[in-house]
């Protein structure tokens, strides 16, 4: 990794590209343009065949020129660094800073790249590229650029030691906002290598970590609570809060944070559904007498609906 300090003191980790990639990419963007050289001279001499040999002698002159000169320098203007060659390998050309490379780097390094890689077969290409410790060619050395690596494999961070279970809900009410990114990162590289320092050294820089963390929450480090517990308990009062901020948990209601679900109280409960009841039978009518029995017929006998006659 090229350690690399800008004007504003930061650090920059730019990982430069190595010899076998930065060869492929040019063999790769040699082909191409070749191909369209001799693509366009063909059609260009082809149309121009009735000129004289001076002129057809001035047509190639250009082509060579404009081409295998001035293709790189307009696509490494145009893509701010990445030719055909460099995006097939994951490359781009940056600035010494860092910063995409412009119109005058490109001309430099196409002008010197013909020389050194076209004229020479790239074998002073590769000798300077040896030789410079983050693999510039001279293209690059005078131009103020370089190679870097866009695909670069991302490893996965390790996870922070949680802290002792009796520690959980004594931070919950700590002001962590003001608390600096920076202080942040140092603490959590103070945890992830606790188990590698010296006790003494470890014992220092927690103490210092955790009033420093102190100052910055406006609450002092519990009495009789050691400092690297302390450290790891607050870190993970952060990592809760942030991923509850991540994931809406803050929306949820005070009464459903006690537990992992969503409180759910039961339905009312109602009664069962009765099966429906039978109509009543209707009261049964008194009987009349039938005029049969007035006259000292049956009585008592079913009644027929049939009325003798007078």
């Amino acid at each position: 990794m090229s350690q690399l300090v800008t004007g504003d003191a930061v650090v920059l980790g730019l990982r430069p590209a190595r010899l076998p990639s930065r060869a492929l990419a040019v063999f790769i963007d040699l082909v191409v343009l070749w191909g369209v050289y001799l693509a366009l001279s063909m059609a260009v001499l082809s149309a121009t065949g009735s000129l004289d040999d001076a002129a057809t002698a001035a047509i190639a002159v250009a082509l060579l020129v404009l081409v295998l000169m001035g293709g790189p320098v307009a696509v490494e203007t145009l893509s701010h660094g990445r030719s055909p060659g460099k995006m097939a390998c994951g490359l781009r050309v940056v600035r010494e800073d860092g910063g995409p490379i412009r119109f005058r780097h490109a001309l430099v390094r196409g002008a010197l790249g013909f020389v050194e890689i076209q004229m020479t077969v790239g074998v002073v290409a590769c000798i300077a590229s040896l030789v410079s410790a983050r693999g510039r060619r001279l293209g690059d050395v005078f131009a103020g650029t370089l190679v870097v690596r866009e695909r670069v494999p991302v490893s996965r961070p390790a996870p922070v030691p949680p802290p002792p279970p009796w520690v959980a809900g004594h931070f919950a009410g700590l002001d962590l906002s003001r608390v600096p990114d920076g202080l942040w990162l140092a603490v959590r590289q103070y945890l992830l290598r606790a188990d590698q320092l010296d006790p003494q050294v470890g014992w220092s820089m927690a103490q210092r970590l955790a009033a420093d963390v102190a100052g910055f929450t406006g609450a002092p480090v519990p009495e009789g609570m050691p400092p690297a517990v302390y450290l790891s308990g607050v870190v993970a009062e952060r990592q809760g809060r942030d991923a509850r901020r991540a994931f809406g948990e803050d929306a949820r209601p005070e009464a459903g944070r006690n537990g992992s679900a969503w409180p759910v109280s039961p339905p009312p409960a109602t009664p069962p559904a009765s099966p429906p009841s039978a109509p009543p039978a209707p009261a049964p009518s008194p009987r009349q007498p039938s005029a049969g029995a007035s006259d000292g017929g049956e009585a008592d006998g079913p009644p027929t609906g049939f009325v003798p006659p007078a």
